[in-house]
């Protein structure tokens, strides 16, 4: 009996072992990530602790993403909002946020100047990341929005009210009129505009 007693304890242990090299993951030192974000070291702490308990093996992927959006967002649908959010979160593009991806995007979202800021939504809106926003890319994250949050506007927005606003917004950015934004052209008409402005200071946080 104290022999296979002994043995399962062995083969927990291998399991623990295998679990640390394997699924759980080890973010930065905190005093890096201290430097490379705006957030204190007992911030970061706090952060750490809640981002592990949501998601013990320290990464996120995609679906887990927008299950947490989508209890924001219960009555609107979320997914595909969530799935552009989570490639400007996602820098290397492996399908997975780590915690340093996490806290550098919430960073910027949450304590960013305004230039760093309107660069997060300019990569955005720039879905293939070829540095200009076209039309079609515009439209794909205004319905996206209209789709999280259309039926909680008075009164509730269709879809041709969305095109519109699609229209009205292209052609006021587009200052040279060559049918695509530039990060030149978006930057200069989000800055002009106090209604942006504003609504960028909403993300100011404090924990």
């Amino acid at each position: 009996m104290g022999a296979i007693y002994d043995k399962v304890q062995v083969n927990d242990h291998d399991i623990d072992d295998l679990e640390m090299q394997v699924v759980r993951y080890k973010p930065e030192g905190l005093d890096v990530l201290c430097k490379n974000t705006k957030f204190s070291k007992k911030e970061l702490q706090i952060m750490y602790r809640g981002f592990k308990q949501e998601c013990p093996t320290g990464i996120v992927n995609e679906e887990t993403f927008k299950e947490i959006y989508a209890q924001f967002f219960p009555q609107g649908d979320a997914s595909a909002y969530a799935h552009y959010v989570f490639n400007t979160f996602d820098h290397d593009r492996n399908g997975s946020i780590s915690f340093e991806e996490f806290i550098m995007g919430l960073s910027v979202l949450a304590r960013g100047s305004l230039p760093e800021r309107l660069q997060w939504a300019f990569n955005l809106y720039d879905v293939n990341g070829d540095g200009i926003i076209t039309k079609d890319e515009m439209s794909e994250i205004i319905g996206a929005i209209y789709e999280m949050m259309g039926r909680f506007t008075q009164p509730a927005i269709d879809e041709l009210s969305a095109k519109e606003h699609v229209e009205q917004v292209f052609q006021k950015m587009d200052m040279n009129k060559d049918g695509v934004i530039s990060f030149e052209e978006f930057m200069d008409s989000c800055r002009m505009d106090e209604n942006i402005v504003r609504g960028m200071s909403l993300f100011d946080t404090v924990l």
